[in-house]
């Protein structure tokens, strides 16, 4: 047996039902049209999804880029995050330092190189009259912690190398200084030793690069500051090199 709208909407538990009545030029002049009266609908709140993941990672601009991070799940170090730690500084910098991963402070809190290790890279930036606020930015190479604060590993770095990559295009630092390895093997592509790599000049796409250990490692062996020391002089002296070059350059 089919039901009627009103039968319907009456079974369903929606009553009084208002009904209009006939238009105004058939009503007696003494009788009004009444309007009708709908249940009310709640509103639904608005969600900003992030972007649908056939959308080119290269495309992406800042507001974009953070939430396609914050949502990714390309490799298994999305499992056990808190959150996916982006990157923190000025977005027009002069320098741009590149880590491993976030560590177990830097997963709660969101932000890279907050612990210990973190302390030593502002004070590294404070002996060059630096500071992550102005024309530093410092990022990553995995945006997920790894288990026991482990290195990234060649694949979790691979599923990572795009969000880095687009960072790098949207910065367009003056200067990149990759600190550790792991740094190294997802800018670079190169597993060399540290050692074989310092006090060189190696480019990304035009930009200066410069390879130092990663202040985790300088905590455990103090006599390697020096070193570490003379690779950001050293990399200070690229960008001014650099910059004088850009500065010769024909209008």
């Amino acid at each position: 047996m089919s039901l009627t709208r009103e039968q319907m909407l009456a079974e369903m538990g929606i009553t009084p039902i208002w009904r209009l009545r006939e238009a105004a030029s058939d009503l007696p002049a003494t009788e009004a049209p009444v309007a009708v009266s709908e249940p009310p609908v709640a509103a639904v709140p608005v969600i900003a999804a992030p972007p649908a993941a056939s959308v080119a990672v290269d495309t992406l601009y800042w507001p974009e880029l953070t939430a396609r991070v914050a949502a990714c799940k390309a490799c298994p170090l999305c499992e056990q995050r808190k959150q996916a730690v982006l990157g923190v500084g000025d977005l027009d910098p002069d320098w741009l330092f590149v880590g491993e991963g976030p560590g177990a402070e830097e997963d709660v809190k969101g932000e890279p190189f907050v612990g210990q290790a973190g302390k030593l890279l502002d004070n590294m930036l404070a002996a060059l009259d630096l500071a992550r606020s102005n024309k530093v930015y410092i990022g990553n190479a995995v945006k997920c912690r790894p288990p026991g604060n482990r290195t990234p590993e060649a694949t979790e770095m691979a599923a990572c190398r795009p969000y880095l990559e687009r960072q790098i295009a949207l910065l367009r630092p003056k200067v990149i200084v990759l600190l550790g390895k792991a740094a190294v093997h997802a800018v670079l592509h190169d597993d060399k030793s540290l050692a074989s790599l310092r006090g060189k000049r190696f480019e990304y796409q035009g930009i200066p690069v410069v390879v130092t250990y990663h202040p985790a490692y300088l905590l455990r062996n103090l006599p390697e500051k020096a070193k570490a020391w003379e690779d950001l002089l050293f990399a200070r002296r690229c960008l001014r090199e650099a910059a004088a070059a850009g500065s010769q350059l024909p209008l």
